[in-house]
């Protein structure tokens, strides 16, 4: 049974067609040829600029951001959006310093990276704590709010909805893999642009009384003042959230490295580039969209304090605010968020199968770097063994989702902003990945020893502090560990230097010059990036 009306569910079910079919069509092989590791897992390095910046985006704007962002604009306001704006001059960073050395070195994966930077102990360790974190973090709390929202929003039971969420991404993307994701993200981006400035648009005009956008927002910024302030006083009750201006010099910019920088399921897009110009073109192009998705997401949950005051959990702002809209026009905004929730859902999927089945698997079994990249005339590298890792892969992307469904409810089922359970406990190992990555792509002395105390010294840290220190904002904690965890590091990679082949990472042709149009567009950026700040600070 639904709540939708007939023509929402007309709207719904040609989106599911269409993009599956559309999936299936762009990732087919010509004839005679069998998708091998490099196709299924980098879409055989060929995606251009627009589809590298959307499918950024997409794997990024999913459940956990339009649902559980918009629920805390609705708890602490505009300053949740600091997450998005922020995130946008981390793109420039990456683009302009990250990329021109991963790519220079052939890189596919981040523990391949950790491999060969520091030696085979390290990056074993991080791809069990990445495949973790994907499983039981991000793949469950994106297929639980989004269950949340086709609950609420279509009155379908949600348990139902939690298993056909997981099981339409995992068959979306089980044929084509990242080219099938990355190639329909411009679909999915456009819907999920276009139906969020839809309800931002009908919520504001509904607030102004029927005179439009600028009249609703002024009527808003009058009815909640204190949702309008981006950097959050220490006596502000959500200032462990986000306490002050550590929001843009302290422990944010952890975060934000290691998930636009270091995140296998985001930098992947990037790595599957046609060269180094298209993916900073690409990255330049998501930095723009990451400036708009605050008007998009949060607006909406900071509407819905007028609209709906007494909802029972924050996470249901964006979902009731979804049923405001009329028949028709609900059918496209579900699409949208059912288009972004398969989009994220796809790309963890594709990353999970992509770190089991090259980094440990392939290791393991004794095949060569060059063999799970798809070079036939490597040692082994066979069309046989690259049938069997690609398939080894599916099997993998099937049981993430199998386990992340059984997962979710018990994981999730009793928090109230699940947006900011994920950005805690993910924050347990973002200073340590920080580090080990900056000082591997900039300190040649660092080891390997120094990196795994970094990683373990994070973990232990972030614990501690949150056992017996919980009064220290999560985010400050985050920066305090940081620096404890590059003191470490840098002390025992000076104590126990690394084999002198331990570092394989060349520095060799690596230029980081960046084009004319990249400095321009940056500058927009960061011009774009002052003006808001100093309007609502």
């Amino acid at each position: 049974m639904t709540s939708l009306s007939q023509i929402d569910l007309i709207v719904v079910i040609v989106y599911a067609i269409g993009i599956f079919g559309l999936a299936q069509w762009v990732s087919r092989e010509k004839a005679g040829h069998a998708k091998d590791t490099s196709d299924y897992f980098l879409a055989s390095k060929s995606l251009p600029w627009w589809a590298i910046g959307a499918s950024l985006i997409a794997a990024n704007i999913s459940a956990e951001q339009i649902v559980g962002m918009s629920g805390s604009g609705y708890a602490l306001g505009l300053a949740i959006a600091s997450y998005e704006w922020m995130a946008a001059l981390t793109l420039l960073i990456v683009g302009k310093y990250f990329l021109p050395i991963f790519l220079k070195n052939e890189i596919y994966t981040m523990p391949q990276f950790l491999e060969q930077r520091y030696g085979r102990v390290l990056p074993v360790l991080m791809a069990v704590f990445w495949l973790a974190l994907y499983v039981f973090v991000n793949l469950t709390s994106i297929i639980w709010l989004g269950s949340i929202a086709v609950n609420k929003v279509a009155g379908i039971n949600q348990d139902a909805a939690l298993i056909a969420l997981g099981a339409f991404a995992l068959l979306y993307q089980l044929y084509g893999g990242l080219k099938a994701v990355a190639l329909t993200d411009i679909v999915q981006v456009t819907l999920l642009v276009l139906g969020g400035l839809v309800i931002s648009y009908l919520t504001l005009n509904q607030i102004g009384g029927g005179q439009g956008v600028l009249a609703g927002f002024g009527v808003l910024s009058e009815r909640v003042p204190g949702h309008f302030d981006m950097i959050l006083a220490s006596d502000h009750p959500f200032y462990k959230d986000l306490p002050g201006i550590s929001v843009l010099v302290g422990g944010m910019w952890i975060a934000n490295l290691s998930y636009w920088g270091f995140n296998q399921y985001i930098i992947q897009r990037a790595l599957a580039a046609k060269n180094l110009g298209e993916a900073q073109k690409g990255v330049v192009f998501a930095a723009y969209l990451k400036l708009l998705m605050p008007v998009i997401i949060v607006l909406p949950g900071i509407a819905a304090v007028v609209l709906a005051p007494e909802l029972a959990k924050p996470d249901e702002a964006y979902p009731t605010m979804m049923k405001l809209l009329p028949p028709g026009l609900l059918g496209l905004v579900f699409a949208a968020l059912i288009a972004a929730i398969i989009a994220s859902t796809a790309s963890k999927i594709n990353s999970i199968a992509t770190i089991f089945t090259l980094d440990l698997y392939a290791k393991a079994r004794g095949m060569s770097a060059r063999t799970v990249t798809g070079d036939p005339d490597a040692p082994g590298g066979t069309v046989g063994h690259e049938k069997h890792l690609v398939l080894v892969g599916r099997l993998v992307a099937a049981l993430a989702v199998v386990i992340a469904l059984l997962t979710a409810r018990p994981l999730l089922g009793n928090s109230d902003q699940a947006f900011q359970f994920i950005q805690e406990f993910s924050g347990f190992f973002t200073p340590g990945i920080t580090v080990i990555f900056l000082l591997g792509l900039f300190w040649k002395k660092a080891s390997e020893a120094g990196a795994i105390a970094a990683a373990i010294t994070s973990v232990a840290l972030s614990y501690g502090f949150k056992m017996w220190m919980p009064e220290i904002p999560f985010m400050d904690r985050m920066g305090i560990v940081f620096l404890a965890s590059l003191a470490l590091a840098v002390g025992l990679s000076l104590a126990f230097k690394g084999r002198g082949d331990a570092n394989r990472v060349t520095m060799e042709g690596v230029s980081f010059r960046t084009s004319g149009s990249f400095n321009i567009a940056g500058v927009g950026v960061i011009l774009i990036l002052i003006a808001l700040y100093a309007t609502w600070w």
